[in-house]
């Protein structure tokens, strides 16, 4: 094998490792955790810890998302999203994936424990088994309502972000939770209406599949209310101000429109629309508070 196939064969094989990794998700996740470590203290935070809660969080749900490559390994290579996972095509074997992602676990709960502190390392660690475990494996095959009690492991990073820097829970801290815990199903079940067919091929009870698509678009819309009464906690109990307000007002009003066209139209294409607009949504408003946080307006009040 010449010198220029060896790199190209160990450039992809390292596309697919790092394909374990859901990194797009995890970047989500990281930075939702991020901002938690933001907003738990009024000034800058001290970098190293920053830093080492940013790598550990970081790597132990990347590890998580491997591990949901191996577990779904035989319905992934019957689904047109995943057919083509590392796993799923045999390029990557379930136990190298497995090894990967013990590495990560490992490597991502020593530095927490050693470098931020032990309650963060326990609750990351426990994030990891509820995603990869508790929904991976079993929430996902038994009940369409996987996500709702699923979705509290991926709502974690902002709670694990804000106890890295602090060492204790806080219920400013469990509103973020509250906020990603809401918005996770309209998200995902707008993915899942796209992909209904899928799912229904691999015997997956995922809503569209048990209770119709109809009926997943009315419960979708039902969660992006209830999402924009969830966001306006943080400005009432005083965590944040005007510009978190106004801001996440916006971002929710349209989160409804869009929930509200799916409802109507009947094309798939718009609930990929409303899916995607789901991120952007989450990755802005998480931006909202940080900007909020410290350039705060005085709150609004109406007399």
């Amino acid at each position: 094998m010449s010198t220029v196939t060896k790199a190209k064969a160990m450039s992809a094989s390292g596309r697919d490792y790092l394909e374990l990794t859901k990194p797009k998700v995890v970047a989500l996740l990281v930075l939702t955790a991020w901002v938690g470590m933001m907003l738990a203290q009024p000034g800058l935070p001290d970098l190293l810890k920053l830093f080492a809660a940013t790598a550990g969080i970081g790597l132990l749900s990347a590890a998580a998302a491997a591990v949901n490559h191996v577990v779904d390994q035989r319905i992934d290579a019957q689904m047109a999203r995943t057919y083509s996972r590392p796993v799923a095509k045999g390029r990557i074997s379930p136990l190298q994936a497995a090894s990967f992602a013990v590495a990560l676990a490992v490597t991502g709960f020593v530095i927490l424990y050693a470098l931020v502190n032990a309650l963060t390392a326990w609750l990351t660690l426990a994030s990891l088994f509820g995603y990869a475990v508790v929904y991976t494996m079993f929430l996902k095959r038994a009940t369409p309502q996987n996500i709702v009690i699923g979705g509290l492991a991926g709502a974690m990073p902002p709670l694990l972000g804000w106890t890295a820097m602090t060492g204790d829970i806080h219920g400013h801290a469990l509103l973020l939770v509250m906020i990603i815990f809401t918005w996770t199903p309209p998200h995902f079940w707008a993915l899942a209406i796209h992909r209904r067919d899928d799912y229904a091929k691999v015997n997956m009870p995922m809503l569209p599949v048990t209770h119709g698509i109809e009926f997943t678009k009315s419960v979708i819309c039902l969660y992006t209310v209830i999402l924009f009464l969830v966001c306006l906690m943080p400005y009432l109990v005083g965590m944040t101000g005007a510009i978190y307000l106004l801001g996440s007002a916006v971002l929710n009003l349209r989160f409804m429109q869009y929930a509200w066209k799916l409802k109507l139209q009947s094309d798939n294409s718009s609930a990929m629309a409303t899916f995607k607009f789901s991120i952007v949504h989450l990755m802005v408003l998480f931006l909202l508070l940080l900007v909020d946080h410290y350039f705060k307006v005085a709150p609004i009040y109406v007399s």
